[in-house]
């Protein structure tokens, strides 16, 4: 992941190295190795587990009997030592140790990929810390990576933390120490036999006496109610700090759906929370709705960067979709705490809005669906999560389709026209201005003007009626020339 001279101001190798240092040592001393300090020698031992290694133990890679390994078939020719075992298979229902190992140490890396026909939703990663009976982990396998939308539908991430790379390449930098030991499981829910490859990249170290313990919860609503509050994290109990989201919003409404606010209430907060943030696309460090004008075409732009990404997973042309209803918007994004971690003493709390816009001048409550996970570190023992909904309940359901956009008449204006086709002609202008006379000059206009007014009727609160409709209707039927 290095990949810039040490000198180089700000790379994301230094700004994660800097950031580690603080998080987990508190001080200039660190368990995470620097960009600037690669070059000092270290009492650590580096391990790894994975499948040709099942125990990490020193010497111990490779050395799967011929006839015994899951590519057994495929070494036939080579033997011993030549990939004989390069993933291991859970079954339908099944639940495996990933690997084990006793400490103190780190890890430092977890890569994973999923084979077989297993949805990410279906595979449940759990991580357990020094021999405890409840995870201190627990989410879809997906989530974890910020891929939740599965393997067909995977954005890449490149960012402090997380890296998602082509094809489904799911990799976690998390600086997770231990102490005595740690247990990384996967359970498979799914009818299918998947194939697993993975790596679990740890060294055996001394702990600082005041690290904390890495936590990973996952909550998910279908359909939040009018002015219910979609609830991030809470129940967490003893000092911590909190260091990332990872949140896809199922956007039903018309029209922009990011104005909720994100609230961390800490340390004894109860209706005023202590950090407010003004919107959700704020929070996740974009702004005016991710729009970029750029290319030419109004837009909502996917990004991935060193602390905060936006990936949509069907794309909306702002100017003849956005308002469109009966229709769904699915979205992911990602924020890291790294240089900014929200410390907590003795307790926590982080909820989200689901609000939008109605008009210019007013909000829209939504009832939009949500699914997250929150990272944290803190100290143990931890509270107990909450259930995880079954298989069936998490998957995604089918994508709610638009319908077809508006498309430019090739010969008389008729009102399924888009608006702005109608509002080049002087006599369908006159028209528009008659029934409709703000739409035109409304601030969203570059947004809908791609359109038909049929399809922006459900997001306009009553102001386009069916009464406007027939009447501009009747009047570009007036205006259409009559045939001999």
């Amino acid at each position: 992941m290095v990949r810039s001279r040490i000198r180089r101001p700000m790379s994301k190798a230094w700004t994660l190295a800097v950031a580690f240092a603080i998080i987990l040592a508190g001080g200039p001393a660190s368990a995470a190795p620097r960009v600037d300090d690669l070059y000092r020698l270290s009492d650590a031992e580096s391990r790894s587990i994975s499948p040709e290694n099942l125990t990490g133990e020193k010497g111990g890679g490779s050395r799967t009997p011929l006839g015994q390994g899951s590519a057994s078939r495929e070494a036939t020719d080579l033997g011993l030592g030549w990939k004989v075992n390069p993933f291991i298979v859970i079954p339908p229902g099944g639940r495996t140790v990933l690997g084990e190992a006793a400490g103190p140490g780190v890890i430092n890396h977890i890569w994973l990929t999923v084979g077989g026909k297993g949805a990410y939703r279906s595979m449940i990663l759990r991580i357990y810390w020094d021999g405890e009976t409840t995870p201190s982990v627990e989410t879809p396998v997906g989530d974890f990576f910020a891929a939740a939308f599965g393997k067909e539908s995977t954005a890449l991430i490149d960012s402090a933390v997380v890296a998602v790379n082509p094809e489904s390449g799911l990799n976690s930098f998390w600086q997770m120490p231990f102490r005595r030991t740690f247990r990384i499981e996967l359970e498979n829910r799914s009818q299918h036999t998947n194939e697993i490859y993975y790596q679990i990249d740890y060294s055996l170290q001394k702990v600082p006496v005041d690290a904390a313990y890495f936590h990973a919860q996952f909550r998910m609503v279908d359909r939040v109610k009018p002015k219910e509050l979609f609830t991030v994290l809470d129940g967490v109990q003893g000092q911590g700090h909190y260091v990332g989201t990872y949140l896809t919003h199922s956007a039903f409404s018309p029209g922009w759906w990011g104005e909720g606010e994100f609230k961390f209430y800490i340390d004894g907060d109860h209706e005023f929370p202590t950090i407010n943030f003004t919107g959700e696309e704020d929070y996740f460090l974009g702004s005016y709705g991710y729009r970029h004008r750029g290319t030419g075409k109004l837009e909502e732009t996917d990004f991935s960067t060193t602390y905060a990404g936006f990936h949509t997973l069907n794309k909306t042309d702002m100017s003849t979709q956005y308002y469109m209803k009966d229709r769904e918007r699915r979205i992911g994004q990602y924020r890291w705490h790294i240089l900014d971690p929200i410390r907590f003493k003795s307790d926590l709390r982080v909820t989200l809005q689901s609000l939008g816009w109605k008009s210019p001048e007013r909000y829209r409550l939504l009832e939009d669906g949500y699914s997250s996970v929150a990272f944290w570190y803190q100290a143990e023992p931890h509270a107990a999560f909450p259930k995880l909904p079954d298989d069936a309940a998490l998957q995604f359901r089918p994508l709610i389709q638009p319908p077809p956009s508006a498309v430019a008449p090739t010969g008389s204006l008729t009102v399924d026209a888009p608006i702005e086709a109608i509002m080049m002609s002087w006599e369908g202008r006159q028209l528009m201005n008659r029934e409709l006379p703000t739409l035109g000059a409304h601030p969203s206009y570059e947004q809908f003007k791609g359109m038909r007014l049929k399809d922006l009727q459900g997001a306009s609160d009553g102001a386009i009626t069916d009464q406007a409709i027939a009447n501009i209707d009747a009047g570009l039927k007036a205006m259409a020339p009559k045939r001999p």
